[in-house]
């Protein structure tokens, strides 16, 4: 007798441990509006454009860390995806700024319980921490993004260039949606850091 699964199969383990981990959470009362919420704080430390031999390319240092609902959840094996937003755009006089540059990078973060190691996904590329503060503190050092080409930009003119990271709150599950809406310690993000960049040269 030949022994088979379909996919379908294959996906009921996994959803009924992905059920769980959201009874889980409600029982420990994270989808509980009125439980204490603790302020989720981050911010942009600094940021430069820096020319490389064929491209612009972005330097960044972000202060962030998880609230402990956020770092729970994680823990409890619900992944996070964070955005790290760019933009570039050329001031014009008699209109709005042209946009010249838009560009975002998704990180996904979760944690493998057979492992005990947090994942720090970024498209096709990942990688393992032991703690979830390790995991952090790579995602949020920006080294050598490349933002735009030589030639995409103007030697000597100005731009202005814009720069945030946010959790996406809408990658969540739709209960973990719900109990996110309005709550301080869900929304993890900085402001807009903006700053002007002369093409060229380094700007800080």
């Amino acid at each position: 007798m030949t022994d088979f699964s379909t996919p379908c199969s294959r996906k009921l383990p996994e959803r009924r441990r992905f059920l769980r981990t959201l009874a889980a959470l409600m029982v420990g009362g994270l989808l509980n509006a009125s439980a204490p919420a603790y302020a989720a704080e981050a911010e942009i430390r600094a940021a430069s454009i820096d020319v490389s031999e064929d491209q612009y390319v972005l330097n960044a240092d972000i202060s962030a860390e998880l609230t402990p609902l956020l770092a729970d959840v994680v823990g409890r094996g619900v992944s996070l995806f964070f955005v790290t937003e760019f933009e570039l755009r050329s001031p014009r006089w008699y209109w709005f700024d042209e946009e010249v540059v838009s560009k975002t990078v998704t990180y996904r973060l979760s944690y493998q319980s057979l492992t005990r190691q947090y994942r720090l996904t970024t498209g096709t590329l990942h990688q393992n921490f032991s703690t979830v503060e390790e995991a952090m503190r790579t995602m949020l050092r920006i080294r050598n993004w490349g933002v735009s080409e030589r030639s995409g930009l103007r030697p000597g003119r100005s731009y202005n260039a814009a720069l945030r990271f946010r959790l996406d709150v809408a990658e969540l599950p739709k209960p973990l949606q719900v109990s996110a809406f309005g709550r301080k310690d869900w929304n993890l993000g900085t402001d807009w850091y903006r700053w002007t960049f002369v093409a060229g040269r380094e700007s800080k």
